[in-house]
């Protein structure tokens, strides 16, 4: 039977080439692969050690400092790129670690990706893999603690919940990185609801949101409606944090229109955020620095980003969602220097 991946899914339910490992000293020997991995590594049984793996391929290259193995010795959640092995490949690889020293290898074949210029680079793929992956990963590891220390179970529910965020992410991902996204809305969503939910999973600092309760309800898919705002809250945290005094820390829920009187004075030194109504949908606006006008029409490329080790496929992965329910988004400047992303449903 097929093990369980960190994400909950089963090993022979990935579509790549995917084999599980346990770490013994200087190397890590293969304990499980799914069926598409017999097929393209034949010869690979379970006592095959990784290296053995990697020393197939004539050409390697990694994401990071250290080559390939050493990454997984370490933990770390590099990319790999390996070809040279046959017709096979090339294939990129995502080390996905787990407890205890085991982990996870992904393989997935570089020729299956799109070729085009705006397609995500490898450093760009292997790094929305670990950013976007970090902020459930930590409220999982946050809440596994609480859970250890009171029992509570609404803790490993809340664990359960990022996990499931981890996995859509991952899927999402591959959707961007391979071919168009394909959404057929069919339910009702309330965008106050999909909103407060995807606050959920920013685990972010001196940041406060403001959601309307006379938002619409949309056709929509919850899930991708959800990642939408994600992206969105997410790029206003990271940009506008380093703007505010790291030494003020706040608590991060949601407010509503009532609390708002109690809010003033306090947007100096915190990310203030808020999703409001518009005559035919929503906006999401921030207090932050801004984008310039000169850069409004290709901040939703892939491979777009104003931060050093910015992965630039955030807002790509939001435009995609939005053209995918047939909407319209578009950038503004909101009150004051912050951004308004205006999305006409």
């Amino acid at each position: 039977m097929s093990s369980e991946c960190p994400t909950g899914i089963l090993l022979d339910e990935l579509p790549d080439p995917t084999l599980a490992y346990t770490i013994e000293g200087d190397d890590a020997r293969i304990t499980e692969t799914n069926e598409i991995f017999d097929r393209q590594f034949e010869n690979s049984s379970s006592a095959t050690s990784v290296s053995t793996i990697f020393d197939r391929f004539n050409e390697s290259d990694t994401t990071g400092d250290k080559d390939p193995l050493e990454h997984l010795l370490r933990g770390e959640q590099a990319g790999i790129r390996l070809s040279g092995y046959h017709h096979r490949g090339p294939f990129f690889v995502r080390i996905i670690p787990s407890d205890n020293d085991t982990g996870y290898l992904v393989f997935s074949d570089l020729r299956e990706c799109p070729d085009r210029k705006e397609a995500p680079g490898i450093d760009q793929v292997s790094s929305v893999i670990s950013h976007d992956l970090r902020n459930p990963l930590d409220v999982a590891k946050a809440h596994l603690r609480a859970a250890t220390e009171t029992g509570d179970p609404e803790h490993f529910r809340s664990v359960a919940n990022a996990h499931d965020r981890m996995e859509q992410i991952i899927r999402d991902l591959l959707t961007l990185t391979r071919d168009n996204i394909v959404i057929q809305p069919s339910e009702e969503v309330a965008v106050e609801a999909a909103a407060t939910d995807a606050w959920k999973s920013i685990d972010a600092e001196r940041a406060e949101l403001t959601v309307s309760e006379a938002l619409p309800t949309v056709t929509a898919d919850p899930d991708r409606l959800r990642r939408l705002f994600e992206n969105l809250f997410r790029n206003s945290v990271e940009h506008t944090i380093p703007e505010k005094h790291p030494e003020r820390e706040q608590d991060t829920e949601p407010a509503t229109e009532q609390s708002l009187d109690t809010q003033e004075n306090r947007g100096a030194d915190r990310v203030m955020m808020t999703v409001q109504p518009l005559e035919d949908g929503f906006y999401i606006a921030d207090n932050g620095p801004g984008i310039p006008p000169t850069e409004r029409n290709i901040v939703f490329n892939p491979g777009y980003s104003t931060q050093s080790g910015g992965t630039g496929l955030g807002l790509a992965i939001v435009e995609q969602i939005v053209e995918a329910h047939e909407w319209n988004i578009t950038l503004t400047a909101g009150e004051g220097d912050g951004a308004k992303f205006e999305i006409s449903t």
